[in-house]
Protein backbone atom coordinates (compact mmCIF):
# COMPACT_ATOMS: atom_id res chain seq x y z
CA UNK A 1 0.00 0.00 0.00
CA UNK A 2 1.63 3.31 -1.05
CA UNK A 3 1.99 6.12 1.46
CA UNK A 4 1.79 9.75 0.40
CA UNK A 5 3.63 12.09 2.76
CA UNK A 6 2.54 15.73 2.94
CA UNK A 7 4.29 18.57 4.80
CA UNK A 8 2.56 21.90 5.42
CA UNK A 9 2.58 25.05 7.52
CA UNK A 10 1.02 24.65 10.97
CA UNK A 11 -2.43 26.25 10.97
CA UNK A 12 -5.70 24.80 12.24
CA UNK A 13 -7.49 25.83 9.05
CA UNK A 14 -5.03 23.78 6.99
CA UNK A 15 -5.29 20.86 9.40
CA UNK A 16 -9.07 20.69 9.23
CA UNK A 17 -9.25 21.21 5.47
CA UNK A 18 -6.54 18.66 4.71
CA UNK A 19 -8.28 16.07 6.88
CA UNK A 20 -11.44 16.34 4.78
CA UNK A 21 -9.51 16.52 1.53
CA UNK A 22 -7.52 13.44 2.50
CA UNK A 23 -10.74 11.52 3.10
CA UNK A 24 -12.09 12.65 -0.28
CA UNK A 25 -8.83 11.53 -1.89
CA UNK A 26 -8.89 8.13 -0.14
CA UNK A 27 -12.41 7.47 -1.44
CA UNK A 28 -10.93 7.68 -4.94
CA UNK A 29 -7.62 6.01 -4.06
CA UNK A 30 -8.53 3.47 -1.34
CA UNK A 31 -5.13 1.78 -1.53
CA UNK A 32 -3.26 4.96 -0.52
CA UNK A 33 -2.31 6.01 3.01
CA UNK A 34 -1.64 9.66 3.74
CA UNK A 35 0.73 10.98 6.40
CA UNK A 36 0.80 14.66 7.37
CA UNK A 37 3.58 16.66 9.01
CA UNK A 38 3.35 20.33 9.94
CA UNK A 39 5.67 22.98 11.31
CA UNK A 40 5.88 26.74 11.69
CA UNK A 41 7.21 28.87 8.84
CA UNK A 42 10.96 29.10 9.70
CA UNK A 43 11.44 25.36 10.36
CA UNK A 44 9.42 24.53 7.25
CA UNK A 45 11.81 26.60 5.14
CA UNK A 46 14.77 25.10 6.99
CA UNK A 47 13.62 21.51 6.41
CA UNK A 48 12.58 21.77 2.81
CA UNK A 49 14.88 24.43 1.35
CA UNK A 50 17.86 25.31 3.54
CA UNK A 51 18.55 21.62 4.25
CA UNK A 52 17.56 20.51 0.71
CA UNK A 53 14.57 18.43 1.78
CA UNK A 54 13.00 19.00 -1.63
CA UNK A 55 15.77 16.91 -3.19
CA UNK A 56 15.02 13.87 -1.03
CA UNK A 57 12.12 11.45 -1.04
CA UNK A 58 11.14 12.33 2.54
CA UNK A 59 7.99 14.15 1.42
CA UNK A 60 5.83 13.77 -1.67
CA UNK A 61 3.82 16.98 -1.39
CA UNK A 62 5.06 20.30 -0.04
CA UNK A 63 2.71 23.16 0.77
CA UNK A 64 5.03 25.99 -0.20
CA UNK A 65 4.94 29.76 0.23
CA UNK A 66 5.18 31.69 -3.02
CA UNK A 67 8.05 33.77 -1.58
CA UNK A 68 10.21 30.65 -1.80
CA UNK A 69 9.34 29.67 -5.37
CA UNK A 70 11.94 31.69 -7.32
CA UNK A 71 14.73 30.11 -5.26
CA UNK A 72 13.26 26.63 -5.76
CA UNK A 73 12.66 27.17 -9.48
CA UNK A 74 16.28 28.22 -9.92
CA UNK A 75 17.66 25.27 -7.95
CA UNK A 76 15.42 22.68 -9.60
CA UNK A 77 13.88 21.73 -6.27
CA UNK A 78 10.32 21.33 -7.55
CA UNK A 79 8.67 19.18 -10.18
CA UNK A 80 7.42 20.97 -13.28
CA UNK A 81 3.68 20.41 -13.77
CA UNK A 82 3.25 21.49 -17.41
CA UNK A 83 2.66 18.02 -18.86
CA UNK A 84 0.28 16.97 -16.08
CA UNK A 85 -1.72 20.16 -16.44
CA UNK A 86 -1.92 19.72 -20.21
CA UNK A 87 -3.01 16.08 -20.03
CA UNK A 88 -5.06 15.95 -16.82
CA UNK A 89 -5.82 19.43 -15.45
CA UNK A 90 -8.03 20.24 -12.48
CA UNK A 91 -11.54 21.21 -13.51
CA UNK A 92 -11.63 24.76 -14.83
CA UNK A 93 -7.85 25.20 -15.15
CA UNK A 94 -6.68 27.95 -15.55
CA UNK A 95 -9.67 30.22 -16.11
CA UNK A 96 -11.23 29.28 -12.78
CA UNK A 97 -8.61 31.38 -10.98
CA UNK A 98 -7.60 35.03 -11.24
CA UNK A 99 -4.24 35.76 -12.83
CA UNK A 100 -3.00 36.87 -9.41
CA UNK A 101 -3.51 33.29 -8.16
CA UNK A 102 -1.55 31.60 -10.95
CA UNK A 103 1.23 34.10 -11.62
CA UNK A 104 3.76 33.51 -8.87
CA UNK A 105 4.24 29.76 -9.44
CA UNK A 106 5.32 30.33 -13.07
CA UNK A 107 8.87 30.98 -14.15
CA UNK A 108 9.81 33.35 -16.97
CA UNK A 109 9.58 30.54 -19.51
CA UNK A 110 5.99 29.81 -18.48
CA UNK A 111 6.73 26.60 -16.60
CA UNK A 112 4.34 25.90 -13.72
CA UNK A 113 5.50 24.47 -10.40
CA UNK A 114 2.46 24.45 -8.14
CA UNK A 115 -1.31 24.70 -7.79
CA UNK A 116 -2.83 27.41 -5.58
CA UNK A 117 -4.18 26.14 -2.28
CA UNK A 118 -4.56 28.97 0.25
CA UNK A 119 -4.83 32.64 -0.57
CA UNK A 120 -4.04 35.76 1.36
CA UNK A 121 -4.53 38.56 0.65
CA UNK A 122 -4.30 40.75 3.71
CA UNK A 123 -7.42 42.73 4.56
CA UNK A 124 -8.42 45.27 7.16
CA UNK A 125 -10.71 43.83 9.85
CA UNK A 126 -12.83 45.65 12.40
CA UNK A 127 -15.52 44.78 14.91
CA UNK A 128 -19.02 45.99 14.19
CA UNK A 129 -20.16 45.39 17.76
CA UNK A 130 -17.81 48.26 18.67
CA UNK A 131 -18.03 50.48 15.58
CA UNK A 132 -21.84 50.32 15.39
CA UNK A 133 -22.48 50.81 19.10
CA UNK A 134 -24.34 54.14 19.59
CA UNK A 135 -22.53 54.88 22.85
CA UNK A 136 -19.12 54.31 21.23
CA UNK A 137 -20.12 56.46 18.28
CA UNK A 138 -21.21 59.32 20.51
CA UNK A 139 -18.09 59.11 22.66
CA UNK A 140 -15.79 59.04 19.62
CA UNK A 141 -17.52 62.03 18.04
CA UNK A 142 -17.23 64.02 21.26
CA UNK A 143 -13.56 63.13 21.57
CA UNK A 144 -12.48 63.65 17.95
CA UNK A 145 -15.21 65.68 16.27
CA UNK A 146 -15.63 63.14 13.47
CA UNK A 147 -17.86 60.07 13.01
CA UNK A 148 -16.66 56.62 14.01
CA UNK A 149 -16.23 54.63 10.82
CA UNK A 150 -13.61 52.28 9.31
CA UNK A 151 -10.44 54.32 8.68
CA UNK A 152 -9.46 55.41 5.21
CA UNK A 153 -5.98 56.63 6.21
CA UNK A 154 -3.33 55.58 8.71
CA UNK A 155 -3.82 58.76 10.76
CA UNK A 156 -7.53 57.95 11.09
CA UNK A 157 -6.55 54.42 12.05
CA UNK A 158 -4.34 55.71 14.86
CA UNK A 159 -7.11 57.93 16.23
CA UNK A 160 -9.50 54.99 16.38
CA UNK A 161 -6.88 52.63 17.82
CA UNK A 162 -6.14 55.13 20.57
CA UNK A 163 -9.85 55.53 21.33
CA UNK A 164 -10.44 51.80 21.73
CA UNK A 165 -7.32 51.05 23.77
CA UNK A 166 -8.61 50.16 27.23
CA UNK A 167 -6.17 47.79 28.95
CA UNK A 168 -8.22 47.67 32.15
CA UNK A 169 -11.11 46.26 30.09
CA UNK A 170 -8.90 43.79 28.22
CA UNK A 171 -9.33 45.69 24.96
CA UNK A 172 -6.71 47.19 22.66
CA UNK A 173 -7.25 49.38 19.64
CA UNK A 174 -5.39 47.20 17.19
CA UNK A 175 -3.26 44.14 16.79
CA UNK A 176 -0.03 43.29 14.99
CA UNK A 177 2.02 40.12 14.77
CA UNK A 178 5.50 41.21 15.83
CA UNK A 179 7.19 37.85 16.34
CA UNK A 180 10.37 37.88 14.21
CA UNK A 181 9.70 34.79 12.10
CA UNK A 182 10.37 36.49 8.77
CA UNK A 183 6.66 36.55 8.07
CA UNK A 184 4.23 39.18 9.30
CA UNK A 185 6.62 41.90 10.47
CA UNK A 186 8.25 41.98 7.04
CA UNK A 187 4.89 41.91 5.27
CA UNK A 188 3.52 44.60 7.58
CA UNK A 189 6.45 46.79 6.65
CA UNK A 190 5.79 46.22 2.95
CA UNK A 191 2.15 47.17 3.35
CA UNK A 192 3.10 50.39 5.12
CA UNK A 193 5.71 51.07 2.43
CA UNK A 194 3.40 50.42 -0.53
CA UNK A 195 0.40 52.19 1.00
CA UNK A 196 2.52 55.36 1.15
CA UNK A 197 3.63 55.02 -2.46
CA UNK A 198 7.04 53.42 -1.84
CA UNK A 199 8.68 50.41 -3.47
CA UNK A 200 11.08 47.66 -2.48
CA UNK A 201 13.42 47.90 -5.50
CA UNK A 202 13.75 50.41 -8.29
CA UNK A 203 13.96 49.67 -12.01
CA UNK A 204 17.70 49.00 -11.70
CA UNK A 205 17.07 46.45 -8.90
CA UNK A 206 18.54 48.79 -6.30
CA UNK A 207 16.89 48.68 -2.84
CA UNK A 208 14.81 51.81 -2.20
CA UNK A 209 12.76 50.65 0.77
CA UNK A 210 14.89 52.92 2.98
CA UNK A 211 13.61 56.08 1.33
CA UNK A 212 11.10 58.45 2.92
CA UNK A 213 8.05 56.22 2.48
CA UNK A 214 9.76 53.26 4.10
CA UNK A 215 11.12 55.30 7.00
CA UNK A 216 7.72 56.84 7.63
CA UNK A 217 5.98 53.49 7.42
CA UNK A 218 8.32 51.61 9.73
CA UNK A 219 8.37 54.49 12.23
CA UNK A 220 4.57 54.39 12.31
CA UNK A 221 4.69 50.63 12.96
CA UNK A 222 7.31 51.00 15.69
CA UNK A 223 5.35 53.78 17.36
CA UNK A 224 2.10 51.81 17.40
CA UNK A 225 3.81 49.38 19.74
CA UNK A 226 6.27 51.47 21.70
CA UNK A 227 4.88 55.01 21.81
CA UNK A 228 1.12 54.85 21.40
CA UNK A 229 0.86 51.40 23.02
CA UNK A 230 -2.38 50.60 21.24
CA UNK A 231 -1.50 46.90 20.94
CA UNK A 232 -1.31 44.16 23.59
CA UNK A 233 2.11 44.08 25.27
CA UNK A 234 2.60 40.44 24.26
CA UNK A 235 2.59 41.16 20.50
CA UNK A 236 6.28 40.29 20.31
CA UNK A 237 5.16 36.71 20.98
CA UNK A 238 2.47 36.81 18.28
CA UNK A 239 3.00 35.39 14.83
CA UNK A 240 0.12 35.60 12.36
CA UNK A 241 -1.79 32.59 13.73
CA UNK A 242 -1.63 33.70 17.37
CA UNK A 243 -2.67 37.21 16.41
CA UNK A 244 -5.63 35.82 14.48
CA UNK A 245 -6.76 33.85 17.51
CA UNK A 246 -6.31 36.86 19.79
CA UNK A 247 -8.48 38.99 17.55
CA UNK A 248 -11.13 36.26 17.37
CA UNK A 249 -11.03 36.15 21.15
CA UNK A 250 -12.24 39.75 21.31
CA UNK A 251 -9.04 41.37 22.55
CA UNK A 252 -8.74 44.10 19.92
CA UNK A 253 -10.97 46.41 17.91
CA UNK A 254 -9.07 46.24 14.60
CA UNK A 255 -6.28 44.49 12.77
CA UNK A 256 -4.95 43.97 9.28
CA UNK A 257 -4.04 40.36 8.62
CA UNK A 258 -4.52 37.48 6.23
CA UNK A 259 -8.16 37.27 5.30
CA UNK A 260 -8.24 33.62 6.38
CA UNK A 261 -8.36 34.90 9.94
CA UNK A 262 -11.66 36.55 9.12
CA UNK A 263 -12.90 33.01 8.58
CA UNK A 264 -11.50 32.05 11.98
CA UNK A 265 -13.51 34.87 13.53
CA UNK A 266 -16.71 33.20 12.30
CA UNK A 267 -16.08 29.75 13.79
CA UNK A 268 -18.10 29.54 17.04
CA UNK A 269 -15.80 27.16 18.90
CA UNK A 270 -12.81 29.42 18.19
CA UNK A 271 -14.28 32.92 18.26
CA UNK A 272 -16.07 35.29 20.62
CA UNK A 273 -16.91 37.77 17.86
CA UNK A 274 -18.93 35.58 15.49
CA UNK A 275 -21.08 37.79 13.28
CA UNK A 276 -19.29 40.95 14.40
CA UNK A 277 -16.27 41.04 12.12
CA UNK A 278 -16.16 42.94 8.85
CA UNK A 279 -13.43 43.37 6.25
CA UNK A 280 -12.49 46.21 3.96
CA UNK A 281 -9.44 47.64 2.24
CA UNK A 282 -6.30 48.42 4.24
CA UNK A 283 -5.82 52.14 5.09
CA UNK A 284 -3.71 54.26 2.77
CA UNK A 285 -0.96 56.70 3.51
CA UNK A 286 -2.03 60.27 4.24
CA UNK A 287 0.21 61.83 1.60
CA UNK A 288 -0.57 62.47 -2.08
CA UNK A 289 0.86 59.09 -3.10
CA UNK A 290 -1.17 57.16 -0.54
CA UNK A 291 -3.06 54.17 -1.92
CA UNK A 292 -5.06 51.21 -0.67
CA UNK A 293 -2.75 48.24 -1.23
CA UNK A 294 -2.55 44.65 -0.10
CA UNK A 295 0.00 41.88 -0.19
CA UNK A 296 -0.30 39.04 -2.67
CA UNK A 297 1.47 35.94 -1.51
CA UNK A 298 -0.17 32.56 -1.22
CA UNK A 299 0.48 28.90 -0.48
CA UNK A 300 0.77 26.41 -3.34
CA UNK A 301 0.75 22.64 -3.42
CA UNK A 302 4.01 21.48 -4.98
CA UNK A 303 5.84 18.22 -5.64
CA UNK A 304 9.47 18.12 -4.46
CA UNK A 305 11.87 17.06 -7.18
CA UNK A 306 13.01 14.16 -4.98
CA UNK A 307 9.51 12.69 -4.78
CA UNK A 308 9.47 9.05 -5.92
CA UNK A 309 5.67 8.99 -6.46
CA UNK A 310 5.13 11.98 -8.68
CA UNK A 311 2.08 10.67 -10.54
CA UNK A 312 0.29 9.91 -7.28
CA UNK A 313 1.38 13.21 -5.75
CA UNK A 314 -0.03 15.08 -8.74
CA UNK A 315 -3.39 13.36 -8.25
CA UNK A 316 -3.44 14.72 -4.71
CA UNK A 317 -2.66 18.22 -5.99
CA UNK A 318 -5.41 17.91 -8.58
CA UNK A 319 -7.88 16.73 -5.94
CA UNK A 320 -7.26 19.60 -3.53
CA UNK A 321 -7.55 22.06 -6.43
CA UNK A 322 -10.98 20.89 -7.61
CA UNK A 323 -13.96 23.17 -6.99
CA UNK A 324 -15.48 21.07 -4.21
CA UNK A 325 -12.24 20.74 -2.25
CA UNK A 326 -11.27 24.37 -2.75
CA UNK A 327 -14.58 25.27 -1.15
CA UNK A 328 -13.71 22.93 1.73
CA UNK A 329 -10.49 24.90 2.26
CA UNK A 330 -12.59 28.00 2.83
CA UNK A 331 -15.30 26.38 4.94
CA UNK A 332 -12.71 24.84 7.26
CA UNK A 333 -10.99 28.15 8.04
CA UNK A 334 -8.44 28.42 5.27
CA UNK A 335 -8.95 30.57 2.22
CA UNK A 336 -9.77 28.95 -1.09
CA UNK A 337 -8.29 30.31 -4.28
CA UNK A 338 -10.88 29.68 -6.99
CA UNK A 339 -13.30 32.26 -8.32
CA UNK A 340 -16.11 29.77 -7.80
CA UNK A 341 -15.30 29.65 -4.09
CA UNK A 342 -15.00 33.41 -3.75
CA UNK A 343 -18.38 33.86 -5.44
CA UNK A 344 -20.15 30.95 -3.76
CA UNK A 345 -23.32 32.13 -1.91
CA UNK A 346 -22.77 29.67 0.95
CA UNK A 347 -19.19 30.83 1.43
CA UNK A 348 -20.12 34.53 1.20
CA UNK A 349 -22.98 34.01 3.65
CA UNK A 350 -20.73 32.39 6.26
CA UNK A 351 -17.63 34.51 5.60
CA UNK A 352 -18.59 37.97 4.40
CA UNK A 353 -15.06 39.00 3.49
CA UNK A 354 -15.37 36.96 0.29
CA UNK A 355 -17.63 39.75 -0.96
CA UNK A 356 -14.51 41.96 -0.92
CA UNK A 357 -11.77 39.59 -2.02
CA UNK A 358 -11.90 40.24 -5.76
CA UNK A 359 -11.81 43.98 -5.15
CA UNK A 360 -8.76 43.64 -2.91
CA UNK A 361 -6.99 41.55 -5.56
CA UNK A 362 -7.25 44.46 -7.99
CA UNK A 363 -4.59 46.35 -5.99
CA UNK A 364 -1.97 43.93 -4.75
CA UNK A 365 1.80 43.73 -4.84
CA UNK A 366 4.17 40.88 -4.06
CA UNK A 367 7.70 40.71 -2.65
CA UNK A 368 10.39 40.71 -5.35
CA UNK A 369 10.06 37.51 -7.37
CA UNK A 370 13.76 36.72 -7.44
CA UNK A 371 15.72 33.76 -6.04
CA UNK A 372 17.56 36.08 -3.68
CA UNK A 373 14.42 37.29 -1.97
CA UNK A 374 14.52 34.82 0.98
CA UNK A 375 17.97 36.19 1.89
CA UNK A 376 16.68 39.76 1.64
CA UNK A 377 13.65 38.77 3.68
CA UNK A 378 15.92 37.62 6.48
CA UNK A 379 17.84 40.90 6.33
CA UNK A 380 14.59 42.84 6.64
CA UNK A 381 13.39 40.56 9.41
CA UNK A 382 16.43 41.43 11.52
CA UNK A 383 16.26 45.14 10.69
CA UNK A 384 12.58 45.47 11.57
CA UNK A 385 13.06 43.54 14.80
CA UNK A 386 15.98 45.80 15.71
CA UNK A 387 13.79 48.84 15.15
CA UNK A 388 10.83 47.42 17.03
CA UNK A 389 12.99 46.68 20.06
CA UNK A 390 14.87 49.97 19.92
CA UNK A 391 18.24 48.40 19.22
CA UNK A 392 18.57 50.67 16.18
CA UNK A 393 16.83 53.80 14.97
CA UNK A 394 14.42 53.21 12.10
CA UNK A 395 16.51 55.05 9.50
CA UNK A 396 19.72 53.29 10.55
CA UNK A 397 18.06 49.86 10.50
CA UNK A 398 16.63 50.40 7.01
CA UNK A 399 19.81 51.95 5.59
CA UNK A 400 21.88 49.01 6.81
CA UNK A 401 19.30 46.56 5.47
CA UNK A 402 19.34 48.30 2.08
CA UNK A 403 23.14 48.14 1.99
CA UNK A 404 23.17 44.46 2.89
CA UNK A 405 20.41 43.71 0.35
CA UNK A 406 22.34 45.53 -2.37
CA UNK A 407 25.38 43.41 -1.55
CA UNK A 408 23.28 40.24 -1.92
CA UNK A 409 21.99 41.40 -5.30
CA UNK A 410 25.44 42.51 -6.42
CA UNK A 411 26.94 39.10 -5.65
CA UNK A 412 24.12 37.54 -7.65
CA UNK A 413 25.18 39.57 -10.67
CA UNK A 414 22.35 42.07 -10.98
CA UNK A 415 24.64 45.06 -11.42
CA UNK A 416 27.15 43.73 -13.90
CA UNK A 417 27.98 46.11 -16.73
CA UNK A 418 26.83 45.02 -20.16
Amino acid sequence: MPTLRVIYREFIGFEHALAKQAEYFRQRHPDVTLEFTHSDVPPLYETMIAKNGVFTDQYDVFLCLTDWLPELMKSGGLTRLNDDLAQDPPDGWPDGWTDSMTRLQRDRAGNIYGLPYHDGPEMFMYRTDLFDDPHEQEAFRKQTGVPLRPPETWSQFLDIATFFTRPDDGLYGCLVAAYPDGHNTVYDFMIHLWSRGGQMLDARMRPVFNQAEGVEGLQFYVDLINVHRVVPPEVFEFESVKSGHYYAGGGSAMMWNWCGFAALAEIPELSKIVGNNRCTVIPRGDGPNGRHMSLNIYWVMTIPSGCAQKALAYQFLKTTACAAMDKVTSLEGGNGTRLSTWRDPDVQRQFRYYQMIERVHQNVESPPTIPEYPAINEVLNRAIDDALHGRKAVKQALDEAAEESEEILSKAGYYKQA
